[in-house]
This record gives C-alpha cells, sequence and structure tokens, in this order.
C-alpha cells in the first residue's frame, strides 16, 4: 500500500488499534511525500487506474488481471484527486456506481470494494479460497 501524504489520518499504534486496525503489521506500506514524488516513482501508465465520481467507466468493468502490477489512486475524502490529472487521464478514471442524490461513499469503503474486485479478477491469488470453519 502506498500512502501519499499529507494523510488525513494518523497511522500511529495507538490510532490504528482504536479503528480495529490490527492487521497493518501484515501490509507492505511505503510512503510519499507527494502525489507528485509518488507519480515520479510510479509513472502514470496503463496500469494505474484514477478512483472519482466524475469518472467514465465503471471500476468492475475494466480488466484489472491482463496486468502484473495495478495501481488504484484515491483521492482525499473531502476532495478527491486533483482535476487536471483526471482530465489527463479520462481513460483509466473508475467510478463506483451510486444514486444520483448520493453523494460518494467514504474513502474506505470506495477501496475496500475496488480493491476485492481487483482480486477477484486475479482469483482472489493469495488467499484462503475454503473456509477453515468447516
Amino acid at each position: 500500500m502506498h500512502l501519499v501524504k499529507p494523510l488525513g489520518f494518523e497511522i500511529s499504534d495507538k490510532y490504528l488499534k482504536r479503528a480495529g486496525l490490527d492487521y497493518w503489521d501484515k501490509l507492505e506500506i511505503e510512503e510519499h511525500e507527494s502525489l507528485r514524488a509518488f507519480l515520479e516513482k510510479y509513472p502514470l501508465g496503463e496500469n494505474m487506474f484514477l478512483a472519482t465520481t466524475k469518472a467514465k467507466h465503471c471500476y468492475s468493468d475494466m480488466n484489472y488481471g491482463k496486468y502484473d502490477e495495478v495501481f488504484i489512486l484515491f483521492g482525499k475524502e473531502t476532495k478527491g484527486l486533483p482535476e487536471d490529472l483526471l482530465l489527463e487521464n479520462l481513460n483509466n478514471t473508475i467510478r463506483i456506481p451510486m444514486r444520483h442524490t448520493l453523494r460518494s461513499l467514504n474513502l474506505s469503503n470506495s477501496v475496500a470494494i475496488v480493491v476485492y474486485e481487483v482480486l477477484r479478477q486475479i482469483g482472489f491469488e493469495n488467499l484462503e479460497d475454503i473456509s477453515s470453519y468447516f
């Protein structure tokens, strides 16, 4: 997971534990000082998708499985990604369908929906496919 500063949340143990996120130690987290710094290290390409309420494509219509590595960029919950970035990359913008009268889902729910679609398309690679309960 890549986190781009400034963050709108704390990632210290105290805040993560309170949010019930006790699996952060299982993630590989890379922090970037700015969106520009991130894009310098990971240039925009056809494997990079920009999540926005103003997107051209539905998130589930994209073929993520054809890439070895996929990036999904989400902006700030209050503001989203920069509009110029979206306009320059319209073909790689994705959205989650919403009712016309609603604003949008919160960031964590949006990330979960899109990430699980990517995982579904690659066959839930490295995830348990059978419950150990039965």
